[in-house]
């Protein structure tokens, strides 16, 4: 899952009766995604992309946002514009040593 304060066994409590909430977290195990790892901030990236590079600047009305934005993500599509995968499956591994078993030979 994701970092969002949301996600954390105190929001059962605020959703449920604490008796289900305290069921609830006994069965559930929180593992949470590298914050700089994750397709969300793969997403929130591309996004500050979007901004920077089509809505720098003011807009007149919706129908103009949609049209550039529907401009800029056909030329980012047509020049194939890739993030930058940084979080390797080596990062992945001392990271999340956790989640990784321990092959003994």
């Amino acid at each position: 899952m994701d970092n969002l304060n949301t996600h954390t066994g105190a929001s059962l409590y605020k959703a449920f009766e604490p008796e289900i909430a305290h069921r609830l977290i006994e069965k559930l195990e929180f593992v949470y995604t590298p914050k700089h790892g994750s397709w969300l901030n793969m997403a929130e990236c591309e996004f500050s992309v979007l901004s920077r590079q089509c809505l720098d600047r003011r807009l007149t009305d919706k129908e103009s946002v949609r049209k550039e934005v529907d401009a800029w993500t056909t030329t980012r599509n047509q020049s194939a514009a890739t993030v930058e995968w940084r979080f390797t499956t080596e990062d992945a591994r001392i990271k999340l040593i956790q989640l990784y078993p321990a092959i003994s030979s």
